[in-house]
């Protein structure tokens, strides 16, 4: 199949070196380049769709009274002193 397409720069750049370092024709490399790609890109999106889970953890109960008032939780750890 015969198509255009249309690089950036920096892709470029990294294709001709490639190329040369390799000596393989700009097809050859642009065509393993596009599988490895698409091969990733369909392994990433599996991995996507597992939820992330995060455990729960007992830390214990709390020091402090209540935290719904939060100047007499400061009172209580740093003293009346913070005010």
């Amino acid at each position: 199949m015969r198509t255009t397409l249309s690089l950036d720069d920096d892709v470029a750049a990294a294709l001709e070196r490639l190329r040369k370092a390799r000596d393989e024709s700009f097809k050859d490399l642009v065509n393993e380049a596009l599988r490895r790609g698409l091969k990733d890109m369909k392994v990433s999106a599996r991995r996507r769709m597992k939820p992330f889970r995060t455990r729960a953890v007992s830390l214990g109960r709390c020091r402090l009274g209540s935290l719904d008032n939060v100047a007499e939780a400061l009172a209580l750890a740093e003293g009346e002193s913070y005010r």
